[in-house]
């Protein structure tokens, strides 16, 4: 049993001399910077973005997820990081029901309440009609 058990269990006394040459590989040269201490100040420097800067969340009615369901509309990142922008520069001109137009689809949106209220896939906006809307923006 004590060879199995020497066999699978490796001689600990070699470790300091392993650690040893791991500390001295690692070790800076006087003057030297760390890459690592770069990459915490190029971090650390980066402008902080407040909760204002980025605005309010976007919302989706239970109809407008039942349609982007129906019509296989992803909602992605970038999509939704469109329509928020969008919903900023309609309420900065006065908008508050809003057709926002983007490549993938077309989505009714309540700018007051920052809610998609339905949305349109790009292969069926030739026929829609919108009505109720007060304002029209392409996001492309």
């Amino acid at each position: 049993m004590s060879k199995v058990n020497s066999f699978l269990i490796p001689n600990v006394g070699s470790l300091p001399s392993d650690v040893q040459k791991a500390e001295k590989a690692n070790t800076l040269v006087k003057g030297e910077k760390s890459e690592f201490k770069g990459l915490i100040d190029r971090e650390l420097l980066q402008p902080q973005v407040s909760k204002k800067d980025v605005g309010p969340e976007v919302n989706v009615s239970a109809h407008a997820m039942k349609r982007l369901q129906e019509r296989n509309i992803e909602l992605d990142g970038n999509e939704y990081m469109k329509l928020k922008e969008a919903i900023s520069k309609l309420r900065s001109k006065g908008g508050h029901d809003s057709l926002v137009i983007t490549n993938k689809a077309a989505y009714v949106v309540d700018v007051d309440k920052n809610t998609v209220v339905t949305a349109v896939d790009k292969n069926n906006m030739n026929e829609n009609v919108f009505t109720k809307i007060d304002s029209t923006l392409f996001m492309m």
